[in-house]
């Protein structure tokens, strides 16, 4: 990329002053808490010119790919506050679906993170995709430094604002809804939340889980004890075991003194397992020995201690189905779903969605000092037709931008639409595949049909699968074909990802 390009990339960088050489002034800087924000982008030159106007605000951390953003964040203590990405990464930078499952991942991470998506693939689909997956918002290429600034700007108030809604405990256990499956939920987390036996909590990723887990801790026999929460996806492999039992001083490298873990921190109160199916296997005969009679080991020690912390885990995954797959003890899992809520996707709770939006619309309104928008009637019946696939993550941010852009305004059908996934109906086509997108991919060279065909046969058949909780002959229903064909199609799946392997 030439310097010209990297300007219009980026906007005139050179009005941007360098970092004063002031080692007073960079001390002050240091010790105060700045954002943490992940840039993502195949491109050094993007990735160095974004660090530089950007870091006088941002505690910056620069990712080259998907694969080395995800090893960059495990390996943090705390995760991003904001994320940077291009939808175009290696080794597809021609496609967004790299970006895609970058966006996807993050929010398995850290649900909190927020994520702005830069692109110079502007096509409109693309960023609808990207905001549908739970991105904030979608920057298209060529854009200037004060552009991306403001973004995160905005981004970081909506973060910093939706603080107190994790917490928000009222008569309605803070979930908001009055259909049958929300009275529902409603009815079980009162009957399960003064036990002392575990919960598993399944759902769709951006339906609530914590909020969930929060209500039953608030519930309990000690609603004041500590709600500890680790999320197991976001934890290098390798420090989890720490993390959840402590270490003893110098049981590794690093180890300069002895570490509490968070069985320990929980005390009597709750632990709270987020995205439970990530736990490697070793760690999961180790969580079983917790369950069964409360006892565990500090990394380095051979004391036994007791917990007698209660455990509630969530996942977005169908854990029954990791059981058969042999991904996920099988003992653990039945000892772990002792009780098991499920908590229902958006798109089956009918008019409950205009009183999400109603919640949002009012509290960020509040907080952003405008005045709120309406919806009329065509615009109503869009909003209730539309499945939200990510769920109340998804219908937050629509809220947030459309109380931004539409202060005091009733937002018609058209202007909604432009918020909407318009995928999510298009059965015709691939997801985020449009015709600009199939003729360039073909003109580039190296395509192969039966790879392109056999990725979208195993993500319909994951899909089908988790929708029916594994039960192969409700997914075969759902993908309308015989169950014995379902069991070679997946057959055929596993038989093409090991030759893909190989």
């Amino acid at each position: 990329m030439t310097p010209h390009q990297l300007q219009l990339e980026l906007g005139d960088i050179s009005s941007y002053p360098a970092p004063e050489v002031n080692f007073s002034k960079n001390i002050i800087l240091n010790t105060k808490l700045r954002p943490s924000l992940l840039i993502v982008d195949d491109d050094p030159l993007i990735r160095d010119s974004l660090n530089l106007v950007l870091s006088d605000e941002f505690d910056i951390v620069l990712g080259e790919d998907r694969e080395h953003a995800i090893r960059l964040v495990r390996d943090l203590a705390t995760p991003p506050q904001l994320a940077l990405i291009d939808l175009g990464l290696p080794p597809t930078p021609h496609r967004p679906q790299e970006g895609f499952k970058l966006i996807t991942e993050l929010l398995a991470h850290s649900p909190r993170i927020k994520i702005i998506t830069l692109s110079g693939q502007n096509e409109e689909s693309n960023a609808r995709h990207a905001r549908t997956l739970g991105a904030f918002e979608f920057v298209a290429k060529p854009c200037k430094p004060e552009a991306i600034r403001a973004q995160l700007r905005a981004a970081l108030s909506a973060q910093q604002s939706e603080q107190p809604l994790a917490s928000e405990i009222d008569s309605n256990l803070g979930i908001i809804g009055e259909s049958a499956t929300i009275q529902a939920l409603r009815s079980q987390i009162k009957l399960y939340a003064n036990t002392p036996y575990p919960v598993l909590i399944q759902g769709e990723s951006g339906s609530g889980k914590e909020l969930v887990a929060v209500a039953l801790q608030k519930l309990s026999a000690n609603p004041k004890a500590p709600f500890i929460a680790i999320n197991c996806a976001a934890i290098a492999q390798n420090l989890l075991e720490s993390t959840l039992f402590g270490h003893a001083k110098g049981a590794f490298t690093g180890a300069t003194v002895a570490q509490v873990g968070f069985f320990e921190k929980a005390e009597n109160g709750t632990l709270f397992l987020d995205e439970v199916g990530e736990l490697p296997q070793e760690l999961q005969s180790k969580l079983l020995r917790v369950l069964e009679n409360g006892e565990y080991q500090r990394v380095g020690e051979t004391l036994t201690r007791k917990s007698s912390a209660r455990i509630i885990a969530a996942t977005n995954i169908v854990l029954s189905q990791a059981v058969r797959k042999g991904d996920f003890r099988a003992d653990l899992f039945h000892r772990m779903s002792i009780f098991t809520i499920n908590v229902p996707s958006l798109n089956t709770m009918g008019k409950d969605k205009l009183l999400l939006l109603d919640h949002f619309r009012d509290f960020y309104s509040q907080q952003m000092q405008r005045r709120p928008f309406t919806l009329d009637a065509s615009a109503q019946s869009a909003w209730l037709n539309y499945p939200f696939p990510g769920n109340t993550r998804e219908l937050r941010n629509i809220v947030i931008r459309l109380v931004t852009k539409y202060p005091d305004t009733k937002v018609n059908a058209s202007q909604l639409d432009a918020e909407l996934d318009p995928q999510i109906f298009d059965t015709d086509k691939p997801a985020s595949e449009s015709p600009a997108e199939i003729k360039r991919t073909l003109q580039l060279g190296g395509f192969n049909l039966d790879d392109m065909l056999m990725g979208y046969t195993q993500i319909y058949i994951d899909a089908a699968m988790e929708i029916a909780h594994g039960n192969v002959s409700e997914a075969a229903k759902l993908l309308g074909i015989a169950r014995t064909t379902l069991y070679s199609r997946m057959e055929a799946a596993q038989k093409h990802k090991a030759q893909q392997t190989q």
